[in-house]
């Protein structure tokens, strides 16, 4: 998260303060190189790579910062870490996401402010306030800066759970939208898939939150372009490419697979030239300046900040 740290410094001009962290075989200490007496602390930390010691390195600044007497506590997350398990879908199963967000408020955070969460329901399971902002404007810049053909395409969802995602976007753009429905048995793994739509001879756009190994998007691209598509992008928010994803993604038949940086993807675009980046760290930053002076964030919601 490194250029998008230096952004959000640049464009709310605060000042950054430096930590020290130890080696990667001792316990996870976090010393704060300045005072944060009375300070409106902001701490960016992505739930994405080595996740468990992301959310352990973050939980310890926000508790180290709390007992410093800074004022107030505000995590920013790009992407909201364990977000996919937020019920319990079988017997047994922890409900990870209400998990981190107890942990987050033990910790001390006052306020969060995230992207594009997985459920929104996951803002219920805090006692703070939480910012959950969309991509949605810079996506919907995206397509019209970067598809010629964008008048003539389709907004299609991978799966059922998507479709009021892709009807917002459908219609600002003012096109229609397809879904579709697939029966999965067990996670990362889908075994038929059912095109609800009309997608012959147009632009298929396949938008989705997050994406993980790629076996859902690059089937439902095979299906769409089976079906008469002309061409197949892909639109995410999170793109975490675990495991096959990058190989996935390479033979697959996509035009592009968007992401937002919330997870940096500079290694991952080493290995496949269809990826390609929108640039959020303009709206988590804008999202500070307007927390930090008491503004509204609804702006947000329909605006792209310039």
């Amino acid at each position: 998260m490194a250029e998008t740290n230096h952004c959000l410094l640049c464009v709310t001009s605060l000042p950054p303060a430096w930590l020290k962290v130890p080696f990667v075989f001792s316990p996870l200490s976090v010393e704060i190189g300045e005072s944060v007496r009375g300070e409106d602390v902001y701490i960016v930390q992505s739930g994405c790579g080595e996740i468990n010691d992301n959310l352990m390195e973050l939980l310890i600044m926000i508790n180290a910062c709390k007992i410093a007497s800074a004022s107030r506590v505000t995590a920013v997350i790009p992407c909201f870490p364990y977000a996919r398990q937020d019920k319990k879908d079988k017997s047994r199963a922890p409900i990870s996401a209400k998990l981190v967000a107890n942990m987050l408020s033990v910790s001390g955070a006052d306020h969060i402010i995230t992207m594009d969460l997985h459920a929104s329901q996951i803002q219920g399971f805090f006692d703070i306030p939480v910012d959950n902002l969309y991509a949605e404007p810079a996506v919907l810049k995206w397509i019209k800066e970067n598809i010629p053909e964008w008048k003539n395409c389709i907004i299609v969802s991978p799966d059922a759970g998507g479709a009021k995602r892709v009807t917002s976007i459908a219609d600002r753009l003012n096109v229609d939208f397809a879904l579709i429905h697939k029966e999965r048995k067990k996670a990362n793994e889908v075994d038929r898939m059912v095109l609800v739509g009309d997608v012959r001879d147009r632009v298929a756009i396949l938008v989705d939150d997050m994406a993980d190994t790629c076996g859902t998007i690059c089937h439902a691209a095979d299906k769409l372009i089976s079906a008469g598509a002309t061409k197949v992008y892909a639109i995410l928010t999170h793109g975490i490419f675990s495991g096959p994803a990058i190989s996935r993604i390479n033979n697959a038949c996509f035009e592009a697979v968007v992401v937002t940086n919330t997870i940096p993807q500079e290694e991952k675009m080493k290995h496949c030239s269809k990826i390609q980046v929108i640039d959020i760290s303009m709206i988590l930053a804008e999202a500070i300046r307007r927390t930090h002076n008491g503004e509204s964030v609804s702006y947000l919601f329909s605006h792209v900040p310039l």
